[in-house]
């Protein structure tokens, strides 16, 4: 066995920086905490090169010059001092580990300067070694990260693309804005301006800057005290006729400080239980604000998650203060909105020049214009237009080794074989079908679409279809990318012409998002399962049949792509011995 040796001080940062700096948001997580922490009204955040080179400026206090060298070590902080402080967290940062972390794995230039002093310090600091200079700047503190990843290029190479890579980083700029209303914050892409804010009065302004002055109409304010638990929840929540399509737009916030919190979602949801349609979610900021000493706020490397002394008081209160929200007011369930609002202040990566004149306007020919019209391909025959009623016997067998006898409740064609009844779900045996026939084709076949719904997503959703998009291309789906939250698309797969285009980015996002393995595979699944016959979609004896008849032919015709049973059997004999038959041989 080797001999034991000491790890070198920059070796134990780099190790380090692996539970602290995940990618390149991390950085931009842990400076602009640095920021807010040190009493700043203004912070510009500029990405470049790829999201390797990151340049964050602020207003703030500044590091005093003598404690230049200590803010780079590690376990060096301000913030805390003893133990006891660990249980009475008031700063968005405590550990003094994310300067060490970062300098070992990239290049840092801080300038930084008090109030107390008419020059400022700069410092370079790069694999751990740190060197310093008096210099002029203004108060307040500039960080220069260059080359991240630079001498690890095995951490290098599992960086995903620059707009995705970016797309987290705006959500973490994004997610400080919003509870951070007394700070403007602005965010450069490239040399783009991607998120600019003033400083707001109050929350409610700052969701209108963020998103547009319309979304206060869809809110209702929470605001709900307990003196005997010191426990506080402002925010905002959705009303029920105003949903989105994806929990990203539901933000928890504990003491000013981004969380996910299973516990708090798991109340949010029961709160909204019985209000809002399936797979709909509401919008709302959660602010929670308690005794520091009823948190743990150390249990995770990135400060993601806190653990919480009486997680029951919170869940309760919760949904209390929901539920007093949303009780000025009658709603309707079943209205479903589906929107969510962009301000000016969102600029677009894709500036949308152009006129009615050029891309949106299309000239087709004869067939494409024929392709408005397709219909898929359960579509029957004239004569067999009349639809039977949902209990229904065809007159012969097909191929004398099964009979469809009828659908059950819309949803379930039953068969009759030679041994038992067979109970087919019609949807996922659809699927089934459609998902081994796209599998096989090379070419799918795609519709224009004419007129077309611009859809809203968020910023990160968006950069997941636009870092996909040559690939959704060869499977049908053209899409214009707008804005930086907003999409439409210009083709769809024939088969898809019936289905709502925010259906079908919904889903694709769904089976896509924050997953890069078996892209391709995903898309179909998508397809087949919107393209499917659906569940309570009644059927007439004809296009039942040929459902069956498609997915017998189907490879694997004992599950979905999902994994899902497609079939029940139950045996004649079965049958016959529940009404104490005797079993005919």
């Amino acid at each position: 066995m080797p001999r034991i040796n000491q790890l070198s001080v920059n070796l134990i940062n780099q190790i380090a920086a692996g539970e602290v700096i995940e990618r390149p948001y991390s950085i931009v997580k842990e400076l602009v905490e640095n920021s807010i922490d040190a009493q700043s009204s203004k912070i510009e955040i500029n990405v470049s090169n790829d999201c390797r080179n990151i340049r964050i400026a602020d207003n703030g206090c500044g590091i005093h010059p003598a404690d230049i060298y200590k803010a780079f070590q590690k376990h060096a902080t301000s913030k805390i001092s003893c133990e006891n402080d660990l249980w009475n967290i008031k700063t968005l940062g405590f550990r003094g580990e994310a300067l060490a972390s970062i300098c070992s794995i990239a290049k840092i230039t801080c300038t930084s300067r008090t109030r107390d002093f008419d020059f400022g310090v700069k410092v370079i600091a790069q694999n751990s070694t740190i060197n310093k200079s008096e210099t002029g700047c203004a108060i307040g503190t500039i960080m220069e990260v260059e080359n991240i990843f630079s001498s690890q290029p095995a951490r290098l190479k599992f960086l995903k693309s620059d707009k995705t890579e970016f797309s987290y980083i705006q959500e973490t700029i994004f997610q400080q804005a919003i509870v951070h209303p007394e700070i403007s914050f602005s965010l450069i892409h490239n040399n783009i301006p991607v998120i600019q804010t003033k400083i707001c009065p109050d929350l409610l302004s700052r969701l209108e800057d963020l998103y547009s002055v319309k979304l206060a109409d869809e809110l209702r304010a929470l605001n709900k005290y307990d003196d005997k638990f010191n426990l506080k929840i402002s925010g905002y929540v959705s009303l029920p006729s105003f949903t989105r399509s994806s929990k990203k737009s539901v933000r928890i916030y504990v003491n000013n400080r981004p969380v996910k919190c299973p516990i708090v979602s798991k109340a949010i949801d029961s709160a909204y239980k019985n209000l809002l349609p399936n797979g709909k979610y509401p919008f709302a900021v959660l602010i929670i604000s308690l005794n520091p000493k009823d948190i743990d706020v150390n249990a995770h490397p990135t400060k993601k998650e806190i653990r919480w002394k009486d997680p029951n008081l919170i869940y309760n209160f919760v949904i209390s203060a929901i539920d007093k929200a949303l009780s000025s007011k009658t709603y309707s369930p079943e209205t479903d909105i589906s929107k969510t609002y962009v301000g000016n202040n969102v600029i677009p990566f894709i500036s949308d020049n152009s006129s009615a004149n050029d891309e949106d306007t299309y000239y087709i020919s004869d067939k494409q214009l024929s392709d408005l019209n397709y219909q898929n391909y359960y579509q029957q025959p004239q004569e067999q237009q009349q639809l039977l009623p949902t209990v229904f016997q065809s007159d012969t067998a097909n191929d004398n080794d099964y009979c469809v006898i009828g659908q059950l409740q819309n949803t379930y064609i039953l068969i009759e074989t030679k041994e038992g009844l067979e109970i087919v779900d019609q949807h996922i045996a659809d699927e089934r079908y459609l998902f081994e026939k796209l599998k096989s084709q090379k070419n799918i076949a795609s519709q224009m679409l004419l007129i077309t719904d611009v859809i809203d997503l968020e910023a990160e959703e968006v950069a997941i279809l636009q870092s996909e998009k040559d690939i959704l291309k060869n499977f049908g789906y053209e899409i214009d990318f707008i804005s930086q939250t907003k999409i439409k698309f210009k083709r769809i797969p024939q088969i898809l012409s019936k289905v709502k285009p925010q259906e079908i980015a919904a889903e694709l996002l769904n089976n896509i998002n924050n997953s890069f393995n078996n892209i391709e595979e995903k898309i179909i699944v998508t397809t087949s399962c919107k393209a499917a016959v659906k569940a309570g979609e009644k059927l007439s004896l004809w296009q039942a049949e040929e459902l069956i008849k498609r997915w017998k032919s189907s490879k694997n015709p004992e599950v979905c792509p999902h994994g899902r049973p497609i079939s029940h059997f139950i045996p004649f004999s079965e049958i016959a011995k529940f009404f104490d038959r005797q079993i005919k041989k």
